[in-house]
């Protein structure tokens, strides 16, 4: 039922004998003028229905309420540190019990300037983070899910390592009796001590350290223990376990340019592999029918995985990989994924994680959606309340949750139902039954 009332509390007031004055209290959910079942309305058609400001201002004028778009705006980012609090624990909720992750990215506009919003996310859980930067510094403090601490322990120095960081430098940040670090200044201050900062050779030795303190951070919280990061190639997120969406490796080849006849034409320098391969009319058609014959016997392997089978299948990705087809481009591009074959066989000794980021695809469209239709954030306030609220938008869904139900639960509305707390319920889910 849609109808404007206006409310009138009549609350008792006492001055104690010392001066204090005692005032009552509202009824529960009612914080500032307008009532927890508006303030549901405001958050449920801004976020899950994409209603802009000004056509959700001019939707509830037109029912009779007297409210102007400023006030549209605070109903939708004032007093929400409890919606951001319950976002920040499904984050660490999620990187605690989860054995996989995708990830994905795409750009933000924020106070004028453009930015990029990350998604981070498997079948439990949604979270999305907006900032000025797509680096990888960026992706491993986010990983950190609101820890603002640097930690050096043996996988940071083990992440550094990998990174080829000098070894006189490692060295420094081995023996120092020091390792955890505050924030950032602290942090800093340490390098500089140390005589990091002033050192000038590849890879810059400062960044590397970063990354590893805060590799070291993600650990020390208990963040993504054995846990596989599936992404689209993006160089950030090669972290860890790392994992390559097949689709994405695909469309390489799909949307690779032919210009010549020769390209165009049936190939005679691809040697079949077995007498029932796919046959097609380019070089380049053959190649992606191949890719994906593969890849459904790879989702066939998952259902029943046996060592026998991976073998085979190791085998069968050498010689699809290693083919020659004459046509220079395409032969460089196989020579790429091949490169890539730990990732892209991760699946062989993680049968239990994806092949893809298609779940991240879904996930992040609607912040596309609300980019188009809504422009940008001007406040960090503004910023974080759409992530979040997008987020248990996305959670509520995958945990079989409605989001109208959530709300007016959180809200405190009168005769609602219970909802447990969405970390809850993720740590639930994680459980052997």
């Amino acid at each position: 039922m849609l109808r404007a009332q206006a409310i009138r509390y009549r609350r008792e007031r006492w001055v104690t004998p010392d001066g204090r004055t005692v005032v009552a209290p509202l009824p529960q959910g009612v914080a500032g003028h307008f009532g927890p079942e508006l303030r549901r309305f405001v958050l449920q058609q801004h976020h899950q229905g994409q209603v802009t400001v000004e056509r959700l201002t001019a939707q509830l004028r037109a029912m009779g309420l007297s409210i102007s778009k400023r006030q549209v705006v605070r109903l939708l980012i004032d007093r929400q540190d409890g919606f951001l609090d319950e976002s920040r624990d499904v984050l660490r909720a999620g990187l605690q019990t989860a054995s996989w992750i995708t990830v994905d990215d795409t750009g933000a506009r924020h106070a004028g300037r453009n930015g990029f919003c990350t998604q981070i996310g498997n079948d439990a859980f949604t979270w999305f983070g907006t900032r000025a930067s797509k680096s990888r510094l960026n992706f491993l403090d986010l990983l950190r899910a609101g820890h603002g601490e640097y930690v050096i322990n043996e996988a940071a120095l083990a992440y550094m390592r990998s990174r080829s960081l000098a070894g006189p430098v490692l060295s420094r940040l081995a023996a120092e009796p020091q390792t955890h670090f505050a924030d950032h200044t602290a942090w800093q201050a340490h390098l500089q001590r140390l005589g990091v900062g002033e050192l000038h050779v590849t890879p810059d030795p400062v960044c590397i350290a970063t990354e590893g303190a805060l590799w070291g951070a993600v650990t020390a919280h208990g963040f993504l223990q054995n846990a596989v990061i599936v992404s689209d190639d993006a160089g950030q997120f090669a972290v860890g376990q790392h994992a390559l969406c097949w689709v994405h490796a695909e469309r390489l080849v799909h949307k690779l340019n032919t210009f010549t006849d020769l390209h165009r034409a049936p190939s005679a320098g691809i040697p079949t592999a077995m007498p029932s391969e796919p046959l097609a009319s380019s070089a380049q058609e053959r190649m992606r029918e191949l890719i994906w014959w593969f890849y459904a016997d790879l989702k066939a392997y998952r259902t029943a995985p046996t060592a026998r089978r991976r073998s085979e299948m190791r085998a069968r990705f050498d010689r699809i990989f290693h083919r020659r087809t004459g046509f220079a481009t395409l032969d460089r591009l196989l020579e790429r994924l091949h490169a890539n074959k730990p990732e892209l066989l991760r699946v062989l000794d993680r049968p239990d994680i994806p092949l893809h980021t298609n779940g991240s695809e879904r996930d992040i469209r609607c912040h596309v959606i609300k980019r188009k239709i809504s422009g940008g954030t001007r406040s960090d306030t503004g910023r974080d309340c759409r992530d979040a609220f997008l987020g248990l938008m996305h959670t509520c869904a995958k945990l079989g949750i409605a989001f109208w139900d959530y709300l007016g639960d959180r809200l405190g509305i009168t005769g609602h139902a219970t909802i447990t707390a969405l970390p809850d319920l993720i740590r639930c889910r994680a459980q052997p039954a």
